[in-house]
């Protein structure tokens, strides 16, 4: 077999196991890469790559060399899925960088922004102003999300029937079944009234996937045991 003809065959043996891969390792791995799934990516991709045109690698060294990654990339998903610990040091935490129209240099640093970057990102958002932004935070994908101050916000149906509010960050309290003390103690929420909320539910913090106060001071809670009874994908 001629060399032209063996690196086209490893070529499309190469693309169908990539294929394959990108199947199992899910739409999130794909649309919004952390540094987790940075690192598998580019990993994954050069040993693809060498498959396609490198003839001193062996066709069964490659393979298994990808099934290696793809197995961890399923496995750590699988792990931070079921631990909130895991997921919060696999993936990171994300950073704020702007609190109330005030730059966190500490936190800038942090996330290895500098100023031309922020205002890059700040523009994309449409804000032209730091002063407008009430939060500005560095997601764990690199991307950065804004929340801007009420009075730069845009003027929605209930905004004109209700009086203007003070706006702040969403406060985490439960996920996957377990109470966040951390958010409790820096958010001064005590553990007796969210207990309360739970018992006027007929709920335990085990029963609950997730709980959060938004930044209306309002309370969602989401069950395990949901009413939507048949989930499917869009066809």
């Amino acid at each position: 077999m001629s060399e032209h003809v063996e690196i086209i065959i490893r070529s499309f043996l190469a693309f169908s196991i990539l294929l394959i891969g990108a199947r199992f390792l899910g739409k999130q791995t794909i649309s919004q890469m952390n540094v987790l799934d940075f690192i598998i990516a580019i990993s994954i991709g050069a040993i693809t790559a060498n498959l396609s045109f490198n003839l001193s690698v062996k066709i069964h060294h490659s393979i298994l060399a990808f099934s290696i990654f793809v197995a961890v990339s399923i496995l750590t998903s699988y792990i931070s899925l079921k631990s909130y610990r895991a997921r919060r040091w696999i993936t990171g935490n994300p950073t704020v960088v702007i609190e109330n129209g005030q730059i966190l240099e500490k936190n800038m640093r942090k996330a290895r922004y500098n100023l031309n970057e922020l205002n890059q990102l700040l523009r994309e958002r449409n804000v032209f102003n730091i002063e407008e932004v009430l939060y500005a935070i560095v997601e764990t994908n690199g991307k950065i999300n804004v929340l801007k101050k009420p009075e730069y916000q845009d003027v929605t149906k209930q905004d004109v029937q209700a009086p203007l509010k003070k706006n702040r960050l969403p406060v985490e309290l439960i996920m996957d079944g377990k109470v966040l003390d951390k958010n409790l103690k820096e958010n001064k929420i005590q553990e007796e009234w969210l207990s309360n909320e739970l018992e006027k539910r007929n709920l335990k913090h085990k029963d609950v996937f997730y709980a959060v106060i938004s930044a209306t001071n309002k309370l969602f809670i989401n069950t395990y045991e949901n009413q939507l009874r048949h989930p499917k994908d869009l066809e």
